[in-house]
């Protein structure tokens, strides 16, 4: 211990220097406790991240579980402005070409009335009654069929509501397949009826009933009944039709200019009448696929590399990473690769039986690496790629296929019983036996120190004592020795 020198009152110790080197001996296996509370701390961290990477390479595995992802296609339309296709949702279509001519596009009936003054110009009170259907007869029609489920729809025009513009209104609140404008020009305004869907069961016909009826068909709310099969006073400016298509020679009729499902798992969303064919192409899309694929290999080296970080020694600086020789740590590390290298004994992949039979490779540094050209030659034969990633009946790792491995192992590493949360729960409770520990020990010292102060209190109120003593008896010596001489 170093010397100690001080000058104080009585003693003249300086007591407090004292105690203080004294309680700095007495801290030192706190101050290992505290060490090794750090350093807990920091394997508990480690093992975070590591947990963090294998619950992202999981995710990244089971993405290959998804139904939607093996057989994607894609399509093309040789002019784009005819016709656009997508898949259906859950749904590929199979690979070919086929031949796509638009004859005519699904149209809606579309009406104008007469001329009138201006939008606030009045009609009469009464009711409309708009019935959907399809006109039928021929041209010009003779007969109307109503829309299988459609009921009339009566639309009352009381007083007050006959001007253009609130008739317009009325019909637009009515939900009655109909939708209503007012066009306006230099010769006045004009209302307009339009279907709010196409095809030829989607035509409609108006019948008009005036409270107090002139007699005259073209005046107050008769001027806007209308019917195909008689003169009306509302003219038909666009007749309600069905979309009419070619697909590979075959006569398809839609109310829809959308079509789905006329080539198995598509959608064709018609543009414009071609009036001659256009090529529609299906084709392999593995673009997904190799996304998902490369994703997969940036989890795996990403978690490679950080159990690299907390695992290694550095000879030059003599560091080492906080699970340095950590089994739990590194035996992650060596069943990530076992189930790389180990090859797929189950059916179905042909001569696929490893990730590198598809491009997929450990390179010098250890991490994944994809050779492009590898990966689309397998491609060629989609279903074997499939059966190696995702196939096998999960009886033993040979049997199970590669993504299935890694999902499965993620699982049981990452569950509540699994290698990760044993380690992290065992650390967690060493964590709270030191800090339990610390607090014992910490509460000893406050004792410690207290009983140092009091001792030494004391040593420097017995030394004050003595001190006052010393100095009577030397006055007491030279007293006696004056009487002497």
């Amino acid at each position: 211990m170093a010397s100690l020198t001080a000058s104080g009152l009585g003693s003249g110790l300086d007591v407090s220097s004292i105690i203080s080197q004294l309680m700095a001996i007495e801290r030192q296996p706190l101050k290992t406790m505290q060490s090794a509370e750090t350093s807990i701390n920091a394997k508990i961290s480690s093992f975070g991240k590591i947990q963090s990477g294998l619950s992202s390479l999981r995710d990244k595995a089971a993405a290959f579980n998804s139904t939607s992802l093996w057989g994607q296609t894609s399509t093309t339309v040789s002019d784009a402005s005819v016709a656009t296709v997508t898949s259906l949702s859950g749904k590929n279509g199979a690979a070919g070409s086929h031949s796509l001519q638009v004859n005519a596009l699904a149209t809606t009936q579309t009406l104008s009335s007469a001329v009138f003054a201006s939008s606030s110009a009045t009609l009469s009170a009464g009711s409309l009654t708009i019935e959907l259907g399809s006109w039928t007869g021929g041209s010009p029609p003779t007969g109307f069929s109503a829309k299988s489920g459609a009921t009339p729809v009566t639309i009352d025009i009381a007083d007050g509501e006959t001007s253009l513009s609130a008739i317009r209104d009325k019909i637009n609140k009515a939900n009655a397949g109909v939708t209503a404008g007012i066009v306006t020009d230099s010769s006045g305004s004009r209302l307009t009826l339009r279907s709010t869907k196409t095809g030829e069961e989607n035509a409609f016909r108006i019948t008009a009933t005036e409270t107090s009826d002139n007699g005259n068909a073209a005046t107050g709310l008769s001027a806007l009944a209308y019917s195909a099969t008689t003169t009306s006073p509302m003219s038909r400016n666009q007749v309600a039709g069905n979309a009419q298509v070619l697909i590979n020679g075959l006569s398809i009729s839609s109310a829809s200019n959308t079509i789905d499902n006329a080539i198995e798992g598509l959608s064709i969303k018609l543009g414009k009448a071609s009036g001659s064919p256009v090529e529609l192409t299906v084709a392999s899309d593995h673009s997904e696929l190799k996304t998902k694929l490369n994703d997969f290999i940036s989890a795996f080296n990403g978690l490679s590399d950080t159990i690299k970080s907390e695992t290694k020694y550095d000879a030059a600086t003599k560091s080492a990473g906080k699970l340095q020789a950590d089994r739990t740590a590194v035996g992650i590390q060596s069943q990530m690769r076992q189930m790389v290298f180990e090859a797929f004994s189950g059916s179905g992949s042909g001569d696929l039986k490893r990730l590198s039979d598809i491009g997929v490779s450990i390179n010098a540094s250890g991490k994944l690496e994809l050779k492009s050209s590898r990966l689309d030659a397998a491609l060629e034969n989609p279903t074997q790629v499939k059966e190696l990633l995702n196939g096998g009946d999960s009886s033993t790792t040979a049997l199970t296929g590669v993504m299935k491995r890694f999902r499965k192992y993620a699982d049981s590493v990452l569950g509540t019983d699994g290698a990760l949360q044993t380690r992290t729960d065992g650390l967690r409770s060493e964590l709270k036996r030191n800090q339990t520990k610390q607090e014992a020990l910490e509460l000893r010292m406050t004792g410690i120190e207290a009983r140092l102060n009091k001792q030494y209190q004391s040593l420097d109120t017995q030394m004050s004592k003595i001190g006052s003593l010393s100095s009577a008896v030397s006055n007491l010596s030279s007293l006696s020795s004056y009487y002497y001489y």
